[in-house]
């Protein structure tokens, strides 16, 4: 969780029309089947294309999951910070959007969370715009931002996996955790 002002690239600004075409069915792929069904065969199958054309817009695989993290992060900031808009300073109206939006692109979710963040190929920015709802909901407070953080996460990515049982009140576990940061 970064804390500059630097504004990220719209996908529109850093892809080619084709490299955006390939990216979007990069997404049908994974927000319908997973991250395992992504692979660079598929998507040239699904494109009608050899595997090795794809290489002239992204080098690999791992090119092609990067912009997929970055469209997730550029989403779930906007999410977030129309929640803000709505209801500022509302803690509990962000973590509404954040959990709204995990559970929305679950395989997304999953994919730009469950591994090491690929911060140097990231358009530059990007981390911060993500984070700036949440610092600002905190004060500026870097370390209560990134524990109510890993609590959202936390609790969304146990929904997303099914660990809760199925007659555990979230809704009310999402409230006792919020209050544990904003009494």
């Amino acid at each position: 969780m970064g804390c500059g002002r630097r504004r990220a690239s719209s996908v529109g600004e850093r892809l080619t029309p084709r490299a955006g075409e390939i990216a979007a069915v990069a997404r049908d792929i994974l927000e319908k089947s997973g991250p395992t069904a992504l692979t660079m065969r598929a998507l040239a199958d699904r494109l009608g294309i050899k595997a090795p054309s794809l290489y002239k817009h992204f080098p690999d695989k791992n090119a092609v999951e990067v912009e997929l993290i970055a469209q997730m992060l550029e989403e779930s900031a906007a999410a977030l910070e129309a929640a803000e808009e709505r209801e500022p300073g509302s803690l509990t109206a962000l973590a509404d959007a954040y959990r709204a939006y995990a559970l929305t692109h679950p395989h997304l979710y999953c994919l730009a969370t469950e591994r090491p963040l690929p911060r140097a190929a990231l358009p530059p920015g990007l981390e911060d715009r993500a984070a700036m709802p949440l610092m600002r909901v905190c004060g500026g407070d870097l370390d209560t931002a990134r524990s109510l953080w890993a609590f959202a996460h936390g609790m969304v990515i146990l929904e997303i996996h099914g660990r809760f049982p199925d007659d555990a009140d979230l809704g009310a576990a999402w409230k006792r955790g919020l209050r544990a940061f904003h009494p």
